[in-house]
């Protein structure tokens, strides 16, 4: 007699033991695939030397999704000390010393390891553009301090450089819809209205613009698989300092010692320089023959009045196209929603009127009890403000309304399309980021791939395979011993 070996036969064996040694692979590569590792970053700096100052921009994002999909956020900002960078045409080594202690706070934010390879960028607009149209040597002196001042930082220093104004115009477009996810989503774009001290930008999409009646005001972009014609135009001169220039221009033409102004508060009276007023190439060519030194410039405080007045610095009667915005300017149908940054956001959020679903006519008469109310008055309801800047707020508002009315043509329907925005999604808006993502080819021309399986397959898949693995090992071993546990042992 002998007895059957009660032991599972060595391919049996074999068997589960490939089955547990795959077990435990897929159980390891699913633990190691979701297993946290630290985010690594890559950086980028923009510098926008704007008219009236100069602000600093850190930008970082995803190492790993480099060109691709990882989204760039802005991640630190600082504001430069002191007036912009063309303020500084007679001592140009003060425009590269202003930059230092923004620079050191990049030193500070980026880490050191990633200095090397983080690209520095400068880009100046519409001061410098002046700048450059009155003095190109000492615009060139400005850029070469500022050069001088970038190069010695730790930073991948990539140059300085004028925008066009339709670059400008263009790279905010492109920020705003970058951050509102629209561009890699191929939404509805939003359109952009950007207001400096110097110019004035608004782009934006238009079913009946091709380009075709106006080249000039034409941008073509291709972004993830979609393509865009973007119309888009500055007004060099229209940011609201220099058009301030124009209308007290326009007010002093005969020379006047005492200016009456409608767009100031009753009760200012300040003693101003003609030699100051007209020093921008902006109103440089109406001055009078003969002027005196000085002048008195004291407010009235009228809305109605000032509106007027500065209605008086857009050419409506010159056009040779379709359509024009004004000054013979060719500017297809609004259309769609618009993003307003820069100076309308900050004017229009200091006298608490971003709210565009108030009725029009209640903006203006918010606007109007605004710029009635006494200078002395003002001046105790905002001590903290400066006072150059707190006496202009009644012009600002007034131009902006007027320029977005009577320039833009936004109607009393159309004006809540506009929304006025400091940030999207924790970055500024404005044209830095745009430019940066241009530069770095940070947005491909095509849609990226999407992975051949997201993660959330990826773990379902394992898991099925997992489940079944286990269960086909319970039957092998059911087969295996499940006759030994239900018979006794048999003898031959």
């Amino acid at each position: 007699m002998k007895e059957k070996n009660p032991w599972p036969t060595p391919v049996t064996i074999i068997i589960i033991v490939i089955g547990v040694i795959a077990i435990v692979a897929l159980v390891t590569v699913a633990v190691l695939q979701n297993k946290p590792v630290p985010q690594k970053y890559k950086y980028g700096i923009v510098l926008d030397a704007g008219s009236s100052h100069t602000a600093l921009y850190i930008y970082q994002w995803p190492a790993e999704k480099d060109n691709n999909t990882g989204r760039v956020e802005q991640t630190h900002s600082c504001k430069v000390k002191g007036k912009g960078i063309s303020s500084y045409a007679s001592e140009p080594w003060k425009a590269g010393e202003s930059l230092k202690e923004c620079m050191g706070e990049a030193e500070e934010t980026v880490p050191k390891e990633r200095a090397h390879e983080t690209p520095l960028y400068l880009g100046a607009t519409a001061g410098m553009r002046l700048l450059d149209i009155v003095n190109s040597s000492a615009s060139k002196n400005v850029f070469q301090a500022v050069e001088n001042a970038l190069r010695s930082s730790p930073f991948s220093y990539q140059g300085a450089r004028i925008l066009s104004g339709q670059e400008e115009g263009a790279f905010g477009w492109v920020t705003v819809n970058y951050l509102d996810d629209r561009l890699k989503q191929g939404l509805k774009t939003t359109g952009a209205l950007d207001l400096g001290g110097a110019s004035t930008q608004i782009s934006f999409i238009s079913d009946d613009f091709d380009g075709s009646e106006s080249p000039i005001n034409s941008v073509n972009f291709r972004l993830y698989g979609n393509d865009y014609n973007l119309y888009t135009h500055s007004f060099l001169c229209y940011g609201k300092d220099q058009a301030l220039k124009m209308v007290v221009a326009n007010h002093t033409q005969s020379g006047a010692t005492t200016v009456l102004d409608p767009c100031f508060h009753s009760g200012y009276n300040e003693t101003k320089n003609y030699s100051v007023l007209y020093d921008s190439p902006c109103v440089s060519g109406r001055k009078p023959q003969e002027v005196p030194e000085k002048f008195d410039h004291i407010g009235k405080g009228n809305f109605q009045e000032c509106q007027e007045v500065v209605k008086s610095v857009f050419n409506f009667t010159s056009c040779k196209y379709s359509r024009c915005s004004f000054n013979g300017v060719f500017q297809p149908l609004l259309q769609g929603p618009f993003g307003a940054f820069s100076a309308y956001y900050f004017v229009m959020n200091f006298l608490n009127l971003t709210d565009t679903s108030m009725p029009l006519e209640t903006v203006k008469e918010k606007l109007s009890q605004y710029c009635a109310t006494s200078w002395d008055k003002i001046k105790i309801q905002h001590p903290t403000v400066n006072v150059k800047y707190l006496a202009e707020y009644c012009f600002s508002g007034t131009y902006i309304l007027t320029l977005l009315t009577e320039g833009y043509d936004f109607t009393a329907v159309t004006y809540s399309n506009i929304k006025f925005i400091k940030k999207i999604k924790g970055s500024d808006a404005g044209w830095t980021l745009g430019y940066m993502l241009n530069l770095t080819n940070m947005i491909p021309a095509e849609a990226p791939d999407s992975p051949p399986l997201p993660h959330a397959g990826y773990v379902s898949i394992v898991t099925i395979m997992t489940i079944l693995l286990i269960g086909l090992l319970l039957l092998l071993a059911l087969r295996i011993f499940w006759p030994r546990c239900s018979k006794k042992t048999q003898i031959v």
